[in-house]
């Protein structure tokens, strides 16, 4: 990226090793020093570096900054290039004079140089929707562990048969890669951790990683935040099987006054944990955002997808039509698969040519989410299709499992 005039003296470019102590003070001024920790841990890793962050600089000051950190999101069999915009921060007078809009214009262009087809990200409510992010994936909720007296949840002592919580070191990282892989396996959708970010985690103070280890092997791991008032969060809590579970849970409830945990449904710490957790009245949606640059870039790389959901519920047709209303999507039913997606002009009446209609804000949450196009369709007029069978097939309700830099509580 070359430097880029904003008007008023104000110029975007690449951030420098220069920059540190600047950004560090603007992160920490605006949110804390553990942000100012967290991006030289990202630019000064050997496999991504200062290409990663972008500033506004007026004259030698900076004034404002965002990093693009690199993703990849797991849809069935199909891994996508995703970026997440992280670590977004402005100097309060330079407020309300577009910088962050063109530092969200620098990571989306430099995103999709990076063949990176959606974004993903946690971000403050409704902001970002200004910038074609929509909100698609939930984010499980965080339960109470209640006592139960039977030796499993709070206050029951020290991990059984020679298991032993410790801090994870470096040499944890592919055993903790592992069991994130295996529970991740079971959801439709996922993004894990990529290689860089273990070393980050184990290095910041946002949390804190903890490995179970039993006769030398590791067997569960999570995210430990610090004590707030005596409370943890376990949060990315994984295991190998119901005893690592349930000692993991053990060790922590010993060690803490209370203890929050994510709830990862249908794992095994989710199963194994699940009686002990108290049940919490949904009061407030909570969820990732997705951002579709082009929606035919997605829909073709999500071709093996959705023919395997095709020919998994037996259909047969001879096309399939998507329309955002002001483009539609056509794909091509060919012998072996689905054809290159053509894009055609709007298309108001989708239903007549046996195709799907969905709001382009909610095409996230249908290729993403949890509602499916059945449950979208009941929230949204704009979400329809006259062939339910052949779009429930192809665009169900899916589970999801994101591994984000910063945990959403």
């Amino acid at each position: 990226m070359t430097e880029t005039p904003l008007g008023d003296g104000l110029i975007l470019r690449p951030g420098r090793p220069s920059d540190l102590d600047q950004i560090t003070a603007l992160l920490t001024e605006r949110g804390d020093a553990a942000d100012a920790l967290d991006h030289r841990l990202v630019v000064e890793d050997p496999d991504v570096g200062w290409d990663a962050c972008a500033v506004v600089v007026d004259g030698d000051r900076v004034v404002s900054t965002a990093t693009l950190l690199d993703e990849v999101v797991r849809v069935g069999s199909v891994r996508l290039g995703a970026g997440q915009v992280e670590l977004v921060a402005t100097d309060r007078a330079y407020e309300g004079r577009g910088l962050v809009r063109a530092l969200m214009a620098w990571a989306h262009e430099r995103s999709a140089a990076r063949g990176q087809v959606v974004q993903v990200m946690i971000g403050i409510p409704y902001f970002y929707r200004v910038f074609g992010y929509e909100y698609a994936i939930d984010i499980p909720p965080a339960l109470t562990v209640r006592g139960t007296g039977d030796g499993a949840s709070q206050g029951a002592g020290s991990p059984t048969g020679g298991s032993v919580l410790r801090p994870a070191v470096p040499a944890d990282i592919p055993a903790m890669i592992a069991l994130q892989e295996a529970a991740q396996s079971r959801f439709d959708v996922a993004m894990p951790h990529p290689a860089p970010r273990w070393r980050w985690l184990l290095a910041h103070d946002s949390s804190t990683l903890w490995v179970l280890e039993r006769s030398g092997t590791v067997v569960a791991c999570a995210r430990v935040t610090p004590p707030d008032d005596g409370e943890v969060l376990l949060a990315e809590a994984t295991a190998a099987d119901e005893a690592a579970a349930a000692d993991l849970l053990r060790a922590a409830s010993a060690a803490h006054a209370g203890v929050r945990v994510v709830h990862r449904s249908g794992t095994v710490t989710g199963t194994t944990w699940q009686r002990h957790l108290q049940p919490e009245p949904h009061t407030q949606a909570n969820q990732y955002y997705v951002r579709i640059p082009d929606p035919a870039t997605l829909l073709n790389h999500l071709r093996p997808v959705l023919w395997q959901r095709l020919t998994a519920a037996g259909l047969e047709r001879e096309q399939i039509v998507i329309s955002t209303f002001g483009k539609h999507y056509r794909l091509p039913v060919l012998e072996n698969g689905l054809g290159e997606v053509v894009t055609g002009r709007a298309m108001q009446s989708p239903g007549s040519a046996g195709g799907i209609g969905v709001a382009p804000d909610y095409l996230p949450a249908l290729l993403f989410g949890p509602l499916g196009t059945e449950g979208l369709a009941r929230l949204r007029p704009d979400v329809y299709a006259r062939d339910k069978e052949l779009f429930h097939a192809l665009f169900p309700p899916l589970s999801a499992d994101i591994l984000s830099y910063y945990l959403p509580y």
